[in-house]
């Protein structure tokens, strides 16, 4: 089972890049962020055509998420979860969950997540992120319990280590790398969770993001921020994890790429 996630930056601007990845790549399970659409917005026809079933939450103008499933995997009845538990006042749009399942597979627990960028760190922005990590790190909690393989995938905008940036120095002050994002990050990965891409390739210069301004594709002046954590259930089936590069190269690309990882039928 191939898992990608992809901050597509637009789903409007993006949707032919979409499209190709998905005819290209094959994904069985697509994470998206960044949808900035509504739910009825969303080119549901067009992906529904490339073989996929659809899930969306929304928001107009700004974050959304999604999940395909590629047939024949399904998602499960009833296993839905829009939006992530522990804030009833939340209304921003950034967590979407599903049971995927399928007759050659066991199943596994997926989630797109889009975590709040928290800039400026002086303002209400930096403590909702800490506050949605926290809920994040209880929910993930709570869905390993039932022993069901499970993935958190998505743009977490967290910088996690020194190495995941082509220049540390340049983040010091800003949310993506102060040390209590980062703490928080490994407090979650500390539940049990396997950064998988961390743990198919150590290298240094592996990112996932790439900023429009000042040439930093050109200069690959890139972040790593885009992650896949795994369970122990999904840990024990990972095959491989790879960042797909070349679609930064792409006409109008979004500023991230997808990331993907292969797990096994379990």
């Amino acid at each position: 089972m191939r898992i990608t996630t992809w901050n597509v930056n637009s789903i409007k601007q993006r949707l032919p890049h979409l499209l190709a990845f998905l005819e290209e790549a094959r994904p069985d399970v697509v994470c998206l962020q960044e949808l900035k659409c509504q739910d009825e917005a969303f080119p549901r026809a067009e992906v529904e055509a490339a073989g996929y079933a659809v899930e969306t939450l929304g928001q107009k103008a700004y974050n959304g998420v999604a999940l395909l499933v590629r047939k024949p995997l399904e998602i499960a009845p009833d296993s839905l979860r829009r939006g992530l538990p522990g804030d009833a006042s939340d209304e921003q749009a950034r967590y979407i969950e599903v049971l995927v399942t399928g007759t050659e597979t066991r199943p596994v627990r997926v989630a797109s997540i889009y975590l709040p960028n928290g800039n400026p760190v002086d303002s209400p922005k930096y403590p909702y992120k800490l506050a949605f990590l926290e809920r994040l790190r209880l929910h993930a909690r709570a869905i390993m319990a039932d022993e069901i393989a499970v993935v958190l995938a998505g743009d977490y905008n967290v910088i996690p280590e020194p190495a995941d940036a082509a220049d540390p120095e340049a983040w010091r002050g800003d949310a993506l790398f102060l040390p209590q994002s980062r703490a928080a990050f490994r407090v979650l990965l500390a539940e049990g969770y396997t950064d998988a891409l961390r743990a198919c390739d150590p290298r240094d210069g592996l990112y996932t993001f790439w900023d429009y301004q000042a040439g930093c594709w050109q200069r690959n002046a890139g972040i790593r921020i885009d992650h896949l954590l795994l369970s122990p259930q999904a840990a024990d089936r990972l095959i491989s994890a790879s960042v797909q590069k070349h679609l930064r190269g792409l006409d109008k690309p979004s500023d991230h790429v997808p990331v993907t990882v292969e797990l096994s039928a379990g």
